[in-house]
């Protein structure tokens, strides 16, 4: 298989000191605390144009986002954030546009599945754009299905070395197949066995896809966990995706594991929805459930710290 060019070498040097790779979880007792960086996704802010979701993540009181897939920036019209062959340069602007709002941009889609016939080369590309931008995160995803184990490991392999010399870790979410749960994406971070590939745990999807507990399966795959996507999950009385305290799952148990690790660890909150309600067709009613679940987590780090 023919690997992506290589990114520039001044690109790299430029942002390789400056979005240094996370160290390693640590497990004693006497190691640093985390540092959880609360980033709302504008992927709920999907239906309106990015520069109003921009507006409401910094005015919900965020100080970090993470860049969603596709806005409204025109009637009947979804654009992306930033297009799969855009420059890294116009990572770049958007980066600047977002710290001049307040934000610091943390991670970004790949927006291409890991086993696509051109995830190699659009992966390659995400990450010069992640880089150029300062992200240290490029999200990516996709149920690893029969036949496609090795296509995954193959690219991951080559995409590894490529992120960690732009200062960049790809993450894996769960998304139901053989990554519906944190133990299987450990399965394929061991496989893989490279720096730049690690995980981001999204427990709303482990209880969704074949409702797993996530409390005991981060158990099985907390070292490998670099941020998370935060959203809920409600079984009952309807089967739904929901924002953060909403569901049932108990974030105090699911961030626990990872207090004493040192890392510094996006927290990329991806559902902020009320369940079973319609959501908000006004912005503002967006903004508000973005600033509830980032004071709802804001709460629970702090009992976890003072525990």
């Amino acid at each position: 298989m023919t690997g992506p060019p290589l990114l520039r070498r001044d690109t790299l040097k430029m942002f390789a000191g400056a979005v240094a790779a996370p160290p390693l979880a640590q497990s004693s007792s006497t190691a640093a605390p985390a540092k959880f960086q609360l980033a709302c996704m504008t992927l709920p802010y999907a239906n309106f144009p990015l520069e109003r979701a921009l507006q409401g993540i910094a005015s919900a009181g965020y100080r970090y986002v993470a860049w969603g897939t596709t806005h409204q920036n025109s009637p009947g019209r979804k654009e992306s954030v930033i297009a799969a062959d855009a420059p890294a340069a116009e990572a770049k602007r958007l980066a600047a546009r977002c710290r001049s709002m307040g934000l610091e941009p943390v991670m970004m889609f790949s927006e291409i599945y890991v086993a696509a016939p051109e995830s190699v080369r659009v992966h390659a590309r995400r990450i010069e754009q992640a880089a150029a931008g300062g992200m240290p995160f490029v999200l990516t995803f996709g149920a690893v299905q029969a036949g496609q184990h090795e296509p995954w490991i193959r690219n991951l392999k080559e995409l590894g070395p490529i992120a960690r010399g732009a200062g960049v870790t790809i993450v894996i979410k769960q998304h139901g197949g053989n990554t519906a749960t944190g133990a299987d994406c450990a399965r394929i971070v061991s496989e893989v066995g490279d720096g730049g590939v690690k995980i981001c745990y999204d427990a709303g999807n482990v209880l969704d896809y074949k409702n797993d507990d996530p409390i005991a399966d981060i158990q099985t795959c907390w070292k490998e966990i670099r941020a998370f996507a935060i959203k809920d999950h409600r079984n009952t009385p309807k089967d739904e995706d929901c924002g953060p305290g909403f569901g049932e799952i108990d974030h105090y148990k699911l961030l626990a594991p990872m207090m004493k690790t040192g890392l510094t660890i996006p927290l990329a909150f991806e559902n902020i929805f009320e369940p079973l309600v319609p959501r908000p067709t006004d912005p503002k009613g967006v903004d508000a459930l973005a600033r509830r679940s980032r004071e709802f987590i804001e709460s629970v780090v702090a009992g976890l710290q003072q525990a």
